[in-house]
């Protein structure tokens, strides 16, 4: 099982997307991240590795686990984004019956069309402007996680989920170019798990890739 070290040193051949978000060693997200990894490196399975360790708070575990995937598909899209244009991804889509529009609130107050490329940009920015807000993803133990958090976690994540869908649908052939098959399913499994574990995706979320997760995450829907 590839972990996140081999994951990491093997897409930084290419280009991130995005700067990654990283912990401030001595903080507890830090000691929990790295706890996190430790049960990835040691080869444990997946299923296992997501479930919360014995005395750990829900939030920091899922706020670590945010961050991570957050890191990861940001690294994924960046081996793909040079063929993810206006011209090949006209659309956010995940095949001809899923097509994603975009709204937040404030320059997109009504659900938009948008090309892929335009709509996952806006989506990560969106995600760090949160993840980099210490009101909401707290870095020292002293302030509390807001009440929203975990409907905020809910709201990311699904988010990310849509970056996978359009990356696996239309742009797996590069992935499989640059033998990194293995890496971004290791990566799909830890993400499916953890939010399956923790019903972070409302299920009709995971429908375009549904075949998939059966075959590679021996899930039974």
């Amino acid at each position: 099982m590839a972990a996140l070290g081999g994951f990491v040193e093997f897409f930084q051949k290419g280009k991130t997307f995005r700067p990654k978000k990283k912990f401030e060693p001595g903080t507890l997200k830090y000691s929990l991240h790295k706890q996190a990894q430790a049960s990835l490196n040691s080869g444990i399975n997946l299923r296992h590795v997501v479930k919360l360790p014995p005395g750990e708070d829900l939030n920091d575990w899922i706020a670590v686990h945010v961050v991570d995937f957050f890191n990861r598909i940001n690294l994924i899209y960046g081996t793909v984004c040079e063929y993810c244009t206006v011209d090949s991804c006209p659309t956010m889509s995940g095949g001809p019956r899923f097509e994603y529009l975009w709204a937040d609130g404030q320059k997109y107050k009504k659900p938009t069309s948008l090309p892929a490329n335009q709509y996952i940009s806006l989506l990560i920015d969106w995600i760090e402007s949160q993840i980099n807000d210490e009101s909401i993803f707290p870095v020292t133990v002293d302030v509390p996680f807001p009440k929203s958090f975990i409907s905020l976690c809910k709201k990311i994540l699904t988010r990310l989920f849509r970056v996978f869908v359009h990356v696996y649908i239309h742009h797996f052939d590069r992935i499989v170019a640059i033998g990194a098959e293995a890496h971004v399913n290791t990566c799909y499994k830890h993400y499916f798990y953890f939010v399956n574990e923790f019903y972070l995706i409302n299920p009709k979320e995971l429908e375009p890739l549904k075949e998939m997760t059966a075959k590679i995450c021996n899930q039974i829907y």
